[in-house]
């Protein structure tokens, strides 16, 4: 993360301007820059557009807790289906059909999903985490199936039907009032996400990553902290599993697979770990490109997608966005 710094130009007294703030700005300028240009060249898949949008939240969460703690998880699509689950129960069941309270509900049970599985899997380390992981997803997916009276079981819980957001944005066919309402979830949380690494307690993430015995001598819960970002991971993928379901106004298992757990992660090794910026290119990347060759090449189009990803982690081990920055600052310090 870039160190606060003051311009040469700035007059005595005056307030020093943050570096990282301008970036920012930059970059949710280019963000919703984006998005705009999808909407507008894209308007017949805005579907897609809209489903990318609820996994790159599942990826900035598993962004949290890899990226930053350094914690190795394969199960993560258990709060993102969790989240998936609670929005979708609540409408059905409940009656809570307002667009921004499903998305509350479903942020609270993805929170809950990462407190009961993060104390689970932080309680291993390396490999042992990573079995853990993948069993706490296959736990949470059995649970989902077992409760058919609540879930729906295999056969999914249907019968979602949003509200207008607001009162005045409807949910139609062609899924313009889903994406612009996706659009400005991603914004929000990449604003606080970028709020919350950047803050004390986000450097306390990194120097657990770097060096938790370091950290623990100076008097820090190295546990506490791990599980603090775990729920906030969870609310995060909850948020994505709840627009998930506000979307297709239909929750299946898939939205807890190993599968969606193991593709996320490699959405954000493609982008690379330790960046929100990578997490979002990613998963752009990666469901954009499984998209087109699956639709140009049927038949092989597994081949092609994993020929990408070798090439990516043999010649940029960074990610796109990491390889990218390094290029960047190469040709800045060669051209001076």
């Amino acid at each position: 993360m870039a160190a606060i710094e003051t311009t040469s130009s700035a007059k005595p007294g005056a307030a020093a301007r943050p570096n990282w703030l301008m970036r920012d700005l930059l970059g949710l300028a280019v963000i919703l820059a984006v998005a705009a240009i999808g909407y507008f060249l894209f308007p017949n898949n805005l579907a897609l557009l809209t489903r990318i949008l609820g996994v790159a939240l599942l990826v900035l969460s598993i962004d949290l807790v890899t990226g930053f703690c350094g914690v190795a998880t394969l199960g993560h699509a258990a709060l993102f289906g969790a989240g998936a689950y609670a929005s979708g129960i609540a409408a059905v069941h409940f009656g809570i059909t307002d667009p921004l309270l499903m998305v509350v509900v479903g942020a609270f049970g993805g929170a809950v999903a990462g407190v009961v599985s993060g104390a689970v899997i932080l309680r291993g380390h390396g490999l042992a985490q990573l079995v853990l992981s993948i069993a706490v997803v296959h736990l949470f997916h059995e649970a989902a199936n077992k409760a058919s009276a609540y879930t729906g079981g295999s056969d999914g819980l249907s019968g979602i039907a949003p509200d207008p957001v607001f009162g005045l944005f409807a949910f139609d066919l062609w899924g313009r009032t889903a994406y612009g309402f996706a659009v400005a979830l991603v914004v929000i949380a990449f604003v606080v996400l970028r709020l919350i690494t950047r803050s004390p307690f986000g450097m306390l993430c990194r120097g657990i990553k770097e060096d938790p015995i370091r950290i623990r001598a100076m008097g820090a819960s190295v546990q506490g902290t791990l599980l603090k970002m775990y729920v906030i991971s969870g609310a995060v993928a909850g948020v994505g599993g709840a627009l998930n379901a506000i979307s297709t106004q239909v929750v299946g298992l898939d939205s807890l697979s190993f599968t969606l757990s193991a593709e996320a992660l490699v959405m954000l090794v493609l982008g690379g770990t330790g960046s929100l910026y990578g997490a979002l290119i990613g998963t752009v990347s990666f469901m954009w490109f499984e998209d087109f060759v699956s639709a140009a090449n049927p038949f092989h189009w597994l081949t092609i997608v994993g020929a990408l990803l070798i090439a990516v982690v043999l010649f940029a081990p960074r990610g796109l966005y990491g390889t990218a920055l390094a290029l960047v600052d190469r040709f800045r310090r060669t051209g001076k």
